[in-house]
């Protein structure tokens, strides 16, 4: 069986469906979303983190990687993680004292999955809750994800999957029979925009959208509020345009923040969303619940 490859796994969680769940995060992603909080969730591949917080320049590393991807620039270490194989001996791991380097990524397959979620069990049952699969993108993986999404259903546990949609749609169908809920990412309506901001074209992404609707899936939208990109009332309006068409009843709002940038610089991944520093305050989210109250989509700011 094949293994499935994740990056984070997460308990007691309040926000990622209903009652307390289990969220597991996989590793990979087909969008490039610029607002992205999780840098690490974007490649598929195995990847060491420098957390410059942590690291107190022992310099350990730079003595111990014999690929010369680290170097003593000025008594601190400077990775170039280009060259850093990952090479997964977990030297430069191994010899640092103040846990400063890990590597982001963790092979599974479906049954020792199952056997983590599974111990959450009572959890679930007493909040009505389950497990949620999000990333990355976990349909990216959906051969090996779908196995473990038939063990769940087996042991009666709900299940969500956390979508950007862009998949492909015989994966998607034959996933959608043993997931209860759809937390589907609805970022851009306007393509060019799309593309721009994901790196992607969005027609595959409302064409999935329509098939999941088709098929009579539970689906909340998830909205990412990003300034001067997703939150312009042209976007908002389209959204909820489309969120009419597909008998979508349910939408969350998810504010955008910054916290994630530190991550890119301890992955060596560059942030490119440089203009938006605009501040917005909490009456301006309202407003944008509000629109989609008033269109009967229930709304929630997370």
């Amino acid at each position: 069986m094949g293994k499935i490859r994740v990056f984070n796994i997460q308990h007691y969680c309040v926000h990622d469906g209903p009652g307390i769940r289990t969220t597991v995060f996989l590793k990979g992603c087909p969008l490039a979303c610029q607002w992205c909080c999780n840098p690490e969730s974007q490649s598929f591949e195995l990847q060491l983190r420098h957390s410059s917080i942590r690291c107190k320049n022992c310099l350990q590393c730079v003595q111990s990687c014999d690929k010369n991807a680290v170097k003593n620039v000025n008594g601190k270490p400077e990775f170039n993680f280009s060259v850093c194989a990952n090479c997964h001996t977990k030297a430069c791991m191994d010899t640092c004292y103040y846990d400063a380097l890990s590597l982001s990524g963790k092979d599974y397959n479906a049954e020792e999955l199952f056997s983590i979620i599974e111990k959450d069990k009572e959890f679930y049952s007493n909040s009505g809750g389950g497990v949620t699969f999000s990333g990355g993108e976990p349909l990216a993986q959906a051969v090996n994800l779908t196995e473990l999404l038939k063990l769940c259903k087996s042991s009666n546990i709900h299940t969500a999957v956390e979508t950007c949609g862009f998949v492909s749609q015989k994966q998607l169908s034959d996933a959608a029979k043993y997931i209860d809920l759809f937390l589907f990412d609805i970022k851009i309506i306007d393509n060019r925009q799309h593309i721009h901001y994901t790196g992607q074209n969005n027609e595959l992404i409302l064409n999935n959208l329509d098939l999941l609707s088709k098929m009579g899936c539970k689906i909340v939208a998830r909205i990412p509020l990003i300034p001067q990109a997703t939150d312009n009332q042209n976007n908002i309006d389209q959204i909820i345009s489309l969120c009419q068409k597909f008998n979508i009843r349910d939408a969350n709002l998810e504010i955008y923040h910054r916290l994630g940038i530190q991550k890119y610089n301890d992955y060596g991944i560059p942030f490119i969303l440089k203009e938006n520093n605009l501040e917005r305050d909490n009456d301006f989210y309202f407003q944008i619940c509000a629109l989609f109250n008033k269109q009967g989509i229930k709304c929630e700011i997370l």
